[in-house]
């Protein structure tokens, strides 16, 4: 088994001791490096080549917002970053996903809510709180250049952005439409393609600031 590799982005050092203890209790998980602010996170992604960053929003210096824009310019799109945050309505929070981050973590999950959360992202999947990511994708308004409206999706795959944007898994929306996940795995990535998204939570984001989910 190739265990997962993480980097730790934290300034304080009791919570990166915590998450290292914990995720190298799992035996497919490993941490490779830490870091206490932004700019050293960037250095050790570069050395290191974690495949997931578990990055503290608010870190003195380099916030992770910037280091995830750096991360997000890597050769082939760099490592998935999942941001750490005390606040789900923080604006700090949206300006990550927007920045590239694949979905976020309160910091008072449980253990295992961090183990689950490295295991989807990495299996390709994003980290979506539908509730939250709506407060904030509206709170932040303004429809983006290039809606859903816009993009030509046909019906099917519009039926599937609206179940990614409820937070369904591939697995979950295969089993919902009747459909194979592979499937469901080419018309998320047509949807992505259509609307210019990076992502699933990119493409989440345009559908409520484009108004196109309500």
């Amino acid at each position: 088994m190739t265990a997962i590799r993480v980097l730790l982005a934290d300034d304080e050092p009791l919570v990166r001791s915590g998450l290292r203890a914990i995720l190298e209790s799992e035996p497919d998980l490993t941490v490779v490096g830490e870091a206490d602010d932004g700019a050293a996170a960037v250095a050790e992604a570069r050395r290191t080549r974690p495949d997931i960053v578990l990055m503290d929003v608010r870190m003195p210096r380099v916030d992770g917002i910037a280091a995830t824009r750096q991360l997000a310019r890597f050769d082939g799109g760099g490592p998935a970053v999942i941001v750490v945050t005390t606040f789900e309505n923080d604006d700090y929070v949206y300006d990550a996903l927007q920045a590239g981050a694949r979905g976020f973590l309160l910091k008072r999950s449980t253990a295992d809510d961090f183990i689950n959360a490295i295991r989807t992202v990495h299996e390709g999947e994003s980290l979506l709180f539908p509730a939250a990511v709506r407060r904030l994708a509206t709170r932040h308004g303004g429809p983006g250049d290039r809606g859903p409206a816009e993009a030509n999706l046909t019906d099917r795959e519009a039926e599937v952005l609206r179940l990614i944007a409820q937070g369904r898994s591939n697995a979950e929306i295969a089993a919902g439409l009747f459909l194979g996940v592979e499937t469901v795995k080419t018309h998320v990535r047509n949807v992505l393609a259509k609307l210019g998204a990076r992502d699933r939570v990119q493409a989440v984001i345009t559908a409520y600031e484009s108004g196109f989910i309500r």
